[in-house]
């Protein structure tokens, strides 16, 4: 079996795709975090990109996410996609959904005032009644059989564990089966096993040094 290194950072999100699904299919390896405002050089040479995560499969390093993700279904067990070619590619538009809506969430916390808060609230809260229509069942996005677009919308709830603390946005107001899986995701050990128990104070740090319209409700 090649050994797998997972170049990781304590609040990416991306990177926590990759952890939950080396869990789910119960894949041993090692984790090395960074810093990403203090790169190694050793790290520059490895990801052309300067981002996190980057698997080290060997001496080949593999970066981006998504690029991953499909490299761990190809060659480990227990898959997370759907087994039907159409299946697999709605759960594949729907991870590029996640990741759009990872974008929004940069956008929140980095609003300069209130009114852009607001609208980056808004923004968020209408992708979320997009997938509200379609989630099928439960307890996961297709029912019974988490998947990796489960994987994906763990760590995108998990900013909102924090965000709560702060204050209610609305955003799950008209929502409530996304309620429910957002629940049944923040109980799943992968999920939760996904960060550092430190996890929620290193955001809260990190929310406080943004010089933005949240920053300045902490």
């Amino acid at each position: 079996m090649t050994a797998l290194t997972l170049v990781s950072h304590h609040l990416c999100p991306y990177v926590q795709r990759v952890v939950i699904s080396l869990t789910e299919k119960q894949v041993p390896h090692e984790t090395r975090y960074i810093d990403l405002a203090n790169k190694p050089d050793w790290f520059t040479l490895l990801s052309p990109l300067g981002k996190t995560p980057v698997l080290k499969a060997g001496d080949t390093a593999v970066f981006e996410s998504a690029v991953i993700l499909e490299y761990l279904e190809e060659t480990q067990a227990n898959p997370l996609h759907p087994r039907d070619a159409l299946r697999r590619a709605e759960h594949r538009s729907w991870i590029e959904f996640g990741s759009a809506i990872l974008n929004d969430i940069a956008g929140f916390y980095n609003a300069p005032d209130d009114a852009a808060l607001r609208a980056k609230a808004d923004a968020m809260a209408a992708k979320f009644a997009r997938v509200e229509a379609r989630l099928v069942g439960r307890p996961w996005f297709d029912g019974a059989t988490f998947s990796l677009v489960d994987a994906v919308y763990g760590p995108v709830f998990r900013y909102f564990d924090v965000f709560d603390r702060i204050d209610d946005f609305g955003v799950f107001s008209q929502t409530p089966k996304l309620g429910a899986w957002r629940a049944a995701l923040a109980e799943r050990p992968s999920v939760a096993g996904a960060v550092t128990p430190d996890y929620p104070e290193r955001l809260l740090s990190f929310l406080r040094n943004r010089n933005s319209a949240l920053s300045r409700r902490l």
